[in-house]
């Protein structure tokens, strides 16, 4: 059964909205613990970044060569902890992809030499996550679930994501990085 309310002439009255969280910390939220100012999925974090890790991604994003340079990363499970794979000097994207497992999650970081349509040539810092379909569910929560960490880590802002090694192309990545100019 229908009910209908006819509108108060009420000036004060104001109609009914639907409730949202605050926008801004009271106070008291921050004081029980219940404000972090982040969301969940930026909060997760499954598995540490390694400290030798952590130096060769700070000396790699500050090199000074010219050429197309990769490190590869893997989550240790046992350690709980992202660790390097493997690091490549001049390897181009279809080489790129041959390195990695067919089905098993990786991360990279990639240093790219592109060079733009108006001639310009730039050597931006790709972060792939390679996520083939078939992964065991447990791998793919892991490195799903380090995948920020990394990302602040790294410091890295051009973020993208493969779920087959075959999509690890040349045209692909230079589509992508047209979208940041």
């Amino acid at each position: 059964m229908w009910c209908w309310v006819k509108p108060s002439p009420c000036p004060a009255a104001r109609p009914l909205q639907p409730w949202s969280p605050p926008l801004k910390d009271s106070g008291t939220e921050k004081r029980r613990g219940l404000w972090t100012g982040e969301t969940m999925s930026d909060s997760l974090v499954v598995c540490e970044v390694d400290p030798e890790l952590k130096e060769k991604l700070r000396k790699f994003r500050f090199r000074k060569e010219t050429d197309n340079a990769a490190i590869i990363m893997k989550v240790d499970k046992d350690r709980q902890m992202v660790v390097l794979e493997e690091e490549f000097q001049n390897i181009s994207p279809d080489e790129l992809k041959l390195e990695l497992p067919e089905r098993q999650p990786r991360f990279v970081v990639y240093s790219y030499k592109y060079v733009h349509e108006d001639g310009r040539v730039s050597y931006p810092l790709c972060f792939i996550f390679s996520s083939p379909v078939g992964c065991k569910p447990e791998q793919q929560m892991m490195y799903a679930g380090s995948k920020n960490r990394l990302v602040q880590t790294a410091e890295l802002t051009k973020v993208f994501e493969i779920r087959t090694t075959d999509d690890l192309t040349e045209a692909w990545l230079q589509e992508k990085l047209s979208f940041f100019r």
